[in-house]
């Protein structure tokens, strides 16, 4: 296949006084012209997984093929068809937009002509092209990000690699970088995406392989992974705290499994097994027990519940495994070598 296989990566971090497994033998299959989300939080290993297959890390055990090509033994003609946006942007603030996609261009071995060609379409295409002659000290945050994913396109990568996104952005930006993103699949692309919201590999991602310390721990599409979490959920705020005792004992009468409970908001979460129906039955229940609901709700599971029932963790938790302090020359998002 022409996408993206791994198997076994294994990369481990070494000082003179600790040894942190960063990866612990990841395996990854995208196909081509899909989208993989690689879900996890901070320090769980996504970037380092990104770093080796771009070829700018080596893995210490492991293999694997980028497009037909090894990222090891292939990696200078590997390097001529990815693009990369790192989780921050790798533009020159001292440059105008412009000329950040003309050097890029110039990277990528196309002639001056056709990278100041190629600049301009992706100026109008990423929606800067009104401020593609000032430098890029002056723009936002949304305007750099869109300028950094850019800059990977410049080439017309086949094969494309974006590393938290949308990092930094408002929700509006994240909204308007995940357009782009769907406008890339929609022209073919292959992506691997990373990200640490679980919201964002729902709604771009085709599979979803989750990563907690170094290992993928579950994957498959979005509903597969919800549907092992269990049916949908129903949620209720009792109005007074004292009622929390009484509310429980009526939702195991109708939900499964245990009880969620969350005494501070006052909130209970139990296992829908009948939907709807569930759902008119505890109003009914409550009203006779003289409970007074705040709030209730019906939905379907998240990622966030899948995530907090693989890992027992919720995805916003900040893990080290050391992957955040690799050495500079790695660290950097290091267009082409």
């Amino acid at each position: 296949m022409d996408g993206i296989v791994a198997e076994g990566l294994t990369k481990v971090y070494r000082s003179r006084k600790s040894e942190v497994r960063a990866l612990d033998g990841v395996d990854l299959i995208v196909e081509e012209g899909t989208v993989l989300g690689l879900l996890g939080p901070n320090g769980a290993g996504k970037t380092t997984t990104v770093r080796i297959l771009a070829t700018l890390l080596q893995p210490d055990a492991g293999t694997a093929r980028v497009a037909g090509f090894d990222v090891l033994h292939d990696a200078q003609q590997l390097r001529g068809i990815i693009g990369l946006s790192g989780q921050y942007a790798a533009v020159d603030e001292n440059l105008t937009g412009r000329e950040n996609l003309w050097m890029f261009g110039r990277l990528y071995q196309l002639s001056s002509a056709d990278a100041r060609t190629r600049a301009g379409e992706l100026l109008e295409r990423f929606e800067i092209a009104d401020a593609a002659d000032r430098l890029v000290k002056t723009y936002s945050g949304g305007m750099r990000r869109r300028l950094d994913l850019a800059s990977a396109l410049i080439g017309r990568p086949r094969v494309l690699f974006l590393d938290e996104p949308t990092t930094g952005l408002d929700p509006r930006g994240r909204l308007g970088m995940w357009d782009v993103i769907r406008g890339l699949v929609r022209e073919g692309a292959t992506l691997l995406m990373t990200t640490q919201y679980l919201e964002e590999a729902d709604a771009l991602a085709d599979t979803i392989a989750v990563v907690d310390h170094g290992r993928i721990i579950a994957r498959g599409t979005a509903d597969e992974l919800k549907g092992r979490v269990g049916g949908e959920r129903i949620e209720v705020v009792v109005h007074d705290k004292a009622d929390i005792g009484r509310a429980s004992a009526v939702l195991k009468r109708i939900g499964a499994g245990e009880i969620g409970v969350d005494e501070h908001l006052r909130r209970l979460t139990a296992v829908a097994g009948d939907g709807a129906r569930s759902l008119v039955q505890v109003v009914r229940d409550f009203d006779e027990a003289a409970i007074g609901i705040d709030d209730i709700a019906l939905h379907r599971p998240t990622l966030d519940d899948v995530f907090l029932a693989l890992t027992g963790h919720a995805a916003e938790l900040e893990t080290t495994n050391g992957e955040e302090n690799a050495p500079a020359a790695v660290a950097a998002s290091g267009r082409k070598a």
